[in-house]
């Protein structure tokens, strides 16, 4: 019953937002509902789950991990949320309010699912329901984005949609009864038409990759990152991004149950991450729009994770403590830049320069998620991509193993490029006044998940590092 209340305690707070009139009252909300969420999430994460035959909903280890990721990033956007939209009295936050609680009840519908086919209405749910906020600043740049957004997402979804039907189709064929039940399909898995399944295989991670944003489907990112506002980019980045990558673990899980289409799936994982990284390696270089680039960032970081995955072995531990890692840093990298953002009035290099001086929390807070989301020690992505790294060249693919620390170097380089130039020196002398100042509200949330980032990489704690190795328990073959 508990696990219910993950999805209906936001869906109720969603209609109490559309009811409350106050344009001020109105995002407090946010924080009331998401607190006692992050509270339910992390007694359920501890608890034992108790499986019940044929149930389409349950918090397995995959689903609490990202349960983790997901509530913990809400939780500390909903609080930013008070102070940020006290300086955007200018328009109604009636849509976002209902909107950011609508999407937080359908990603915790993902954690929770069990079938494919509710599992992808949850998906689809949570693309639906932030293309509104994207729309926040409803200019002629955001309309523009929130529609390439709206447009790859289903596209991409509707595929998804086909290779489930491509998988129910292979149960039938094989002359099973025709199941999207995970437990079914696992059990079933090695009989399945191997046809089909290849079908199903290659429709899904195409599918669900769109939403996750590996490259070339990662299109969509730049401009509705780089229009969105912070607040909404940091979910976009760290909690529909792992919404997504939960969709593709399950996909994974069928693969080893089947053993025939793991290898296949493994290097097609393998080649779009090192895509992926490529193209972000490309367009970071002198990149000026400092929303775009985390972006790219995003695009980067969505490659880490797709070559771990197809790494396997050693590596799946360090994909899924970067699942944790990657989200509550580019909430710290988006919310202090949505502050910047804000003082500035402009989100390019030529506008933004000193935040340092202007910005001294903001500024501090953006450098400390460049130097935290780049993989350097002691913030805690260091471990996780020392992880999957150590893993590449411990399995012997140089090729590989090569290409990422290139890739990782370029990376560096580029955001240094534009990161730098924005902390360091003076402001412009002919930058307007603003109204914008670094508050509790506003510096607080992002620099709390800096401090969560600081203590996972010097101590996590043995409770996630278990939750961790059950998760990877999960995706490891079985001889």
């Amino acid at each position: 019953m508990l696990t219910y209340l993950l999805v209906l305690l936001p869906l109720l707070g969603g209609l109490i937002a559309w009811l409350i009139p106050d344009n001020r009252v109105r995002p407090l909300l946010l924080p009331i509902i998401a607190l006692p969420h992050l509270a339910l999430s992390l007694y359920l994460i501890a608890t034992p789950s108790i499986k019940v035959p044929g149930s389409w909903l349950w918090l397995d280890p995959l689903g609490k991990i990202t349960l983790l990721a997901v509530s913990s990033l809400f939780a500390v956007c909903a609080v930013y949320g008070v102070g940020y939209l006290a300086y955007r009295q200018e328009r109604s936050n009636r849509v976002l309010c209902l909107g950011l609680l609508v999407c937080l009840a359908a990603m915790s519908l993902v954690t929770l699912c069990q079938h494919l086919g509710l599992l992808w209405v949850a998906v689809e749910t949570t693309t639906v329901s932030m293309a509104p906020l994207i729309y926040f600043n409803r200019n002629a740049r955001s309309i523009e984005a929130t529609w390439k957004y709206l447009l790859i997402c289903s596209v991409g979804i509707a595929l998804a949609l086909l290779g489930l039907l491509f998988l129910a189709y292979a149960t039938h064929v094989a002359h099973q009864d025709a199941t999207l039940l995970l437990s079914d399909l696992l059990e079933d898995a090695r009989l399945l038409n191997r046809g089909w399944l290849h079908a199903a295989f290659i429709f899904l991670l195409v599918g669900y990759g769109s939403k996750l944003g590996l490259a070339p489907l990662h299109t969509w990112k730049p401009d509705a990152y780089g229009e969105a506002p912070g607040l909404v980019g940091a979910l976009l980045a760290g909690g529909l991004v792992n919404c997504a990558f939960l969709a593709i673990l399950r996909i994974y899980q069928i693969c080893l149950a089947s053993v025939t289409e793991l290898l296949f799936f493994q290097q097609v994982l393998v080649v779009l991450g090192l895509l992926s990284m490529a193209v972000a390696a490309v367009f970071m270089a002198r990149q000026h729009d400092f929303k775009r680039m985390l972006a790219y960032s995003s695009v980067e970081h969505v490659g880490i994770l797709a070559i771990g995955l197809g790494i396997g072995k050693g590596a799946l531990f360090g994909v899924l403590f970067h699942l944790i890692n990657n989200g509550l840093t580019k909430g710290v990298l988006f919310l202090s830049s949505g502050n910047i953002h804000r003082s500035y009035g402009g989100k390019t290099t030529e506008i933004v320069q000193g935040a340092l001086t202007r910005l001294p929390w903001s500024g501090g807070l953006f450098l400390a998620g460049f130097i935290a989301i780049t993989g350097s020690p002691p913030f805690s992505p260091f471990i996780s991509e020392f992880s999957i790294i150590s893993s590449i060249f411990v399995q012997r693919q140089y090729l590989v193993g090569g290409l990422f620390l290139l890739f990782l170097a370029v990376i560096f380089i580029g955001m240094a490029l534009t990161v730098l130039p924005m902390v360091m020196g003076r402001p412009r002398t002919d930058l307007g006044k603003s109204d914008y100042r670094d508050q509790l509200l506003t510096v607080g949330p992002p620099l709390v998940m800096l401090l969560v980032i600081v203590w996972l990489g010097v101590w996590p704690p043995e409770a996630l590092l278990q939750l961790l190795k059950d998760g990877a328990a999960m995706l490891e073959v079985r001889l």
